[in-house]
């Protein structure tokens, strides 16, 4: 899309191409814009509507309700935060006492918008000049112009010494391929003046890939990786005085608040409460620590956590096993067994009722006489498939098991198992 483009799907000729292609969006392509030529929008038009209602479409996932207004650009939707997290996010710079913030390549606006929301006035500089007037047209859809502006230039060149913060997602893709790069010095903008943000203002929040090297973070920064519903969705460093902890592992999930315990009302560390009109806000569920203690080996026992993935990238595992009362059966691996279940946010429990030495023709033998004929299949530490498992296991009958690939002192295992109830899970349900 370029800026003509977006111009002509911003006139009312536009919006009504922008409602006929979403009627249409999400079937058969060829067949959506041989609808809108039926309907005489011309072929570009139409062309750059579809566009815009198929991300629409895949947006709602991240934005809710927002995205059947925003404009959207393929690279930028994937890079964008999701609603819940810039909330957070937003919230907890409010609370720090911030007021002004500069969003230093700020997208399609996505954090920016939810700081706007927050009442602090955001500055963004975008370099793309198509990025930059869909954030622009983005803050005029949600009623912020006046909270929100976009500048198109180098987000280095920015004064930052005029606003309380910054915050910097520095695009991690290629301009034009859309491929990932994995080298942070290939940033834009680079790594060095990413990092050297914090020594410039006393509030710097920077996003980054979630599969960032422990080796790159700043000394004295808090590295933080959020999941959403389980899913690993970012990391975060918070430099300078937004710095808490060294590490911080954030599980959103429905449900209200509650400890490693699953006790209702128990701490959650985030300074101040979601009030964003975006309908019910997950519940927050914070695992901190320093991030280089061990977990204690031991035995398998009768329980098996499975850690939430925010947990093993913050290097969180061990803090988790101490609350759990919990040891790790391969040093490698973050299974943690425990003898009783001790229901929490941050993991998956499941009962252990057989654990055997890795043998397709044992493990058969054992399915059917069950009478197993659905397994959920978890691993780490195995370089088996599940899917060709799951072939070649040749399951029938009326029972489902879970059945866990994994390591025990060095040798690879399958655990058998059947899930614990999850009372997060029990208590969204029934509210």
């Amino acid at each position: 899309m370029d800026l003509d483009q977006l111009a002509a799907l911003r006139t009312p000729e536009g919006s009504a191409a922008l409602a006929a292609a979403t009627e249409v969006a999400g079937g058969d392509p060829l067949a959506a814009a041989a609808a809108l030529r039926s309907a005489g929008v011309p072929a570009g038009l139409a062309a750059a509507a579809l566009t815009q209602a198929e991300l629409r479409r895949r947006a709602v996932g991240k934005f809710g309700p927002a995205a059947a207004g925003m404009f959207l650009t393929r690279a930028g939707l994937e890079q964008a935060t999701r609603e819940v997290v810039a909330a957070r996010r937003a919230d907890r710079l409010r609370a720090a006492g911030v007021r002004t913030l500069a969003d230093l390549g700020c997208g399609l606006g996505a954090d920016a918008l939810a700081a706007a929301r927050a009442g602090i006035r955001v500055y963004g500089v975008e370099a793309d000049p198509v990025t930059a007037a869909m954030a622009a047209a983005n803050a005029e859809a949600a009623g912020l112009t006046g909270e929100f502006t976009v500048e198109c230039g180098d987000a280095t060149a920015f004064d930052v010494s005029a606003v309380d913060a910054a915050f910097c997602d520095p695009a991690r893709r290629r301009a034009g391929t859309g491929r990932r790069i994995f080298d942070p010095n290939a940033y834009s903008p680079p790594w060095d003046f990413v990092t050297a943000l914090a020594e410039r203002v006393p509030h710097t929040v920077v996003k980054v890939a979630p599969g960032l090297d422990h080796a790159l973070i700043p000394a004295g920064a808090e590295a933080e990786w959020v999941s959403v519903g389980g899913d690993l969705v970012e990391a975060a460093l918070w430099c300078g005085r937004l710095a808490e902890v060294p590490r911080r592992a954030t599980v959103l999930k429905e449900g209200p608040p509650v400890n490693a315990f699953c006790i209702a009302g128990g701490p959650c560390n985030h300074p101040a409460p979601c009030d964003h009109p975006a309908g019910r806000q997950p519940a927050c569920h914070q695992l901190t620590g320093s991030g280089a203690e061990e977990a204690t080996v031991g035995p398998v026992r009768r329980y098996v956590h499975d850690p939430d993935p925010a947990v093993v990238r913050a290097h969180l595992v061990a803090e988790l096993a101490g609350e759990l009362d919990a040891t790790l059966a391969d040093p490698s691996i973050a299974y943690l067994y425990a003898d009783a279940p001790g229901a929490t946010p941050f993991a998956r429990c499941l009962e252990v009722t057989d654990v055997l030495p890795f043998s397709l023709k044992r493990l058969r033998a054992l399915l059917r006489e069950r009478g197993v004929g659905r397994v959920e299949i978890r691993k780490r530490g195995s370089a088996l498939e599940p899917e060709r498992l799951r072939r070649d296991l040749r399951l029938a009958g009326p029972q489902a098991a879970s059945l866990v690939l994994t390591r025990v002192a060095g040798a690879p295992t399958v655990l058998v198992c059947r899930p614990v109830p999850d009372p997060l899970d029990q208590e969204a349900a029934a509210g």
